[in-house]
């Protein structure tokens, strides 16, 4: 027994000094045991939370609900008279009233996790808090930004009406020239605008660099005598794409200098596809959707062709179009499918012909009687979610197409004029609407923007833009704002205060910049301090200073008088030019002297010249004293009494 206790107190002095030299170093809770856990408690904890959870959720809504059909009531009998809408105002508040504080109660459940203690307010006290607070607004204005209950139920009803996010109530108008503007780009950001036309001209516009004067800030030729058909922005925004009139395709940056220029074909081969560039006029061009370095062109040789910036001596692709009897057909509108995978062209026989993007033999899908035969498609375009396709026709017609059933068109518009080869349509951010434009003779009305719904296909809304055609129709996605180019040189901006972001907004806030006066230039002033005083220049004035002591000096502000226009007047006669010819007809026609006999004319001048000689008369003074004259002859006056046909020929 003694031994056994002399172990155990061994032990424990071990196990003493263990836990000792455990605590020092830091392992002493290694030594605990594990923690249990009862799964099953657990789960039946987390199932009971997550059922009265889900019924707080739907009690919320039934009460959304009802609050919903009660504000509908009110709606309905507010125009009822005053005091049936007073007592109507007061008999949902109080029912209004319970959901809010059981709603406030479940949030303050959520977040404390613990019952509610105590009984509950009456329903009374917050439905006379609440008209209190409807009658009575303490303390500072609302900000502009916030929005009631109200509000957002208008707000939804607006959403579900596409025509109230039509961005016209406001609008400014862009002065590109007198011709018609052909082509509208604009950058993804929407900063920066760019328009072109057949005056040749392309114009630089920055919204946020303007001021209400709206003027463009870079104007240039870049294909000289050609016009412009397409500009379109990178998907990145640093270059632009330039379609002209000519065969060769021009690739700008944002400042417009010329960054590279498609090659021209040959145009004696027969088989386009063994060229390296078009041979005839571009009608048409687009950037891919998604690759920042391809692009695409049709052209009037028959080819559809993409193209690759890094490399402008040849083409990447060439895609081309087929009639039913297999000859070449003239593309007159291309365009990339929202994903890149397809390129479709309308074609001048009226076919729309697509094609996947890596097979360039045969079409994928193929519609032989798009639109009427020889009405030149302008414009092809894909809707955001890529299974509809828009066609602009030159037979005046608006068609969509199922990408899934090709044959025939979901829905047509028909009445719609198009006078232009490059008329526009596209579809709206949302995907609701389908807009293009219409063009009128001039003197015959009004150019419209029209909007189409897009599953009904109904005419929602119309826009009257100018007194002259619609030509180009852009709705940015990202700016909410329309821009439209017409047939009399106006780009004009659609844009609401409210419903869209930067772009037009930013430039209509800036006051116009006033006009410096041209200063006039002075001469330049050595300064010299050490110079003696009468070789020290006079302290050179301020320009100010010197234009008001110019103004005082008669000389110097002498205004010179304008050229004469018409008949002469206080002594001036109209100037008929600067030249040495000009002067001497001016004299010749002042001189009025009549000159028909010359005999008359000499003898005029024979009494001053015997009394005054001075060229001929004194050299002959000693030798002929007296002039002799020669005697008329006979032979003369015989020979002028021969006939016609005896004189001599000379």
């Amino acid at each position: 027994m003694e031994q056994q206790g002399e172990d155990q107190d061994q032990t424990s002095g071990t196990a003493g000094n263990d836990a000792d030299m455990a605590s020092v170093m830091g392992f002493s809770g290694f030594g605990k045991k594990a923690r249990t856990f009862d799964l099953d408690a657990i789960f039946e904890q987390t199932r009971r939370t997550a059922i009265e959870r889900s019924q707080k959720v739907t009690e919320q809504r039934e009460m959304k609900d009802a609050e919903k059909q009660k504000r509908a009531l009110m709606r309905g009998d507010s125009h009822a008279d005053k005091a049936s809408v007073s007592g109507g105002k007061g008999r949902p508040a109080t029912s209004s009233s319970r959901p809010q504080c059981d709603s406030s109660s479940s949030d303050s459940e959520d977040d404390s996790e613990d019952e509610l203690i105590g009984p509950p307010p009456p329903g009374q006290l917050s439905s006379r808090r609440a008209a209190e607070e409807d009658e009575e607004f303490v303390g500072p204005p609302l900000p502009p930004g916030y929005k009631d209950s109200d509000d957002d139920d208008e707000e939804e009803e607006d959403d579900d009406n596409p025509v109230k996010r039509i961005p016209d109530t406001h609008e400014i108008t862009l002065q590109h020239g007198t011709k018609t503007v052909s082509a509208l780009g604009l950058d993804p950001s929407g900063a920066r605008l760019v328009t072109g036309g057949y005056d040749y001209d392309v114009k630089f516009w920055d919204f946020a660099g303007m001021d209400s004067a709206l003027q463009a800030f870079r104007c240039l030729q870049p294909c000289e005598c050609h016009q412009i058909r397409s500009l379109q922005y990178s998907i990145t925004g640093d270059v632009i794409l330039v379609v002209s009139g000519n065969s060769q395709a021009k690739i700008l940056d944002r400042d417009g200098f010329q960054v590279i220029e498609c090659v021209k074909g040959d145009q004696y081969i027969v088989d386009m596809a063994n060229t390296k560039g078009h041979t005839a006029m571009l009608n048409g061009g687009c950037w891919h959707p998604k690759i920042k370095e391809e692009f695409l062109t049709c052209s009037n040789d028959g080819t559809v062709r993409t193209w690759d910036v890094t490399n402008e001596k040849k083409h990447k692709n060439v895609f081309k179009p087929r009639s039913m009897q297999g000859k070449r057909v003239i593309p007159t509108c291309c365009t990339y499918s929202r994903d890149g995978k397809l390129i479709a062209a309308g074609c001048q026989d009226g076919t729309i012909q697509i094609w996947d993007r890596n097979l360039s033999v045969h079409t994928k899908f193929h519609c032989r009687q798009a639109h009427v035969p020889g009405s030149d498609p302008s414009c092809l375009t894909f809707s955001y979610d890529g299974t509809v396709l828009a066609s602009r026709g030159g037979d005046d017609t608006l068609k969509t197409w199922d990408m899934r059933n090709f044959k025939k068109p979901l829905n047509v518009a028909t009445g719609l004029s198009s006078f232009f080869p490059m008329t526009d349509c596209c579809f709206s951010p949302d995907d609701k609407l389908l807009m293009t434009g219409t063009s009128v003779k001039k003197g015959a009305g009004n150019g419209t923007l029209v909007f189409f719904d897009r599953l009904t296909f109904q005419k929602v809304y119309e826009i009257d833009v100018a007194s002259s055609s619609v030509v180009r129709c852009l709705w940015h996605p990202k700016l909410n704002q329309i821009m439209v180019g017409t047939g009399n040189g106006l780009a004009k901006v659609y844009y609401d205060p409210i419903k869209s972001q930067r772009g037009a907004k930013l430039c209509v806030v800036k006051s116009q910049r006033k006009e410096k006066q041209a200063e006039t230039l002075t001469q330049d002033y050595i300064i010299t301090p050490h110079a003696l005083p009468m070789f020290r220049e006079a302290r050179q004035r301020s320009t100010r200073k010197q234009l008001e002591k110019d103004r005082l000096d008669p000389m110097k502000s002498h205004k010179p008088e304008p050229p004469v226009s018409g008949p002469g007047r206080g002594g001036r006669v109209a100037m008929h030019g600067g030249t040495l010819s000009s002067f001497i007809v001016k004299n010749i026609a002042l001189d009025k002297t009549d000159d028909s006999n010359p005999r008359e004319a000499i003898l005029r001048h024979a009494k001053e010249a015997s009394e005054n000689p001075y060229w001929v008369a004194p050299a002959y003074t000693r030798t002929q004293p007296e002039p002799v004259f020669a005697e008329e002859e006979l032979d003369d006056e015989e020979a002028d009494k021969e006939p016609e046909w005896k004189k001599r020929k000379i």
